[in-house]
């Protein structure tokens, strides 16, 4: 397993992606924002498959209840679950 720290010990460069999945998050649409990391920044993989199966899993739902109407639950297509 790669460790930043031994990196740093045996002064070797290393990179260090953080992701932030927060309110800057809630109304992009996925399917741009995945296209992006993947052409712009290069992402693949494993980090890509996980981003883009989290973000496309059809199974997240929500709804907002005002009083006493609840509406249908609607499938998440932008923001972060």
């Amino acid at each position: 397993m790669y460790s930043v720290f031994k990196s740093s010990d045996q002064v070797q460069r290393s990179l260090l992606v953080s992701l932030d999945i927060s309110a800057a998050f809630d109304t992009i649409d996925h399917s741009p924002l995945l296209n992006r990391l993947q052409v712009e920044f290069g992402m693949s993989g494993n980090a890509l498959t996980w981003l883009q199966s989290y973000l496309t899993d059809h199974d997240r739902y929500q709804c907002v209840r005002v009083g006493q109407a609840l509406p249908s639950p609607t499938v998440c297509q932008t923001g972060v679950p």
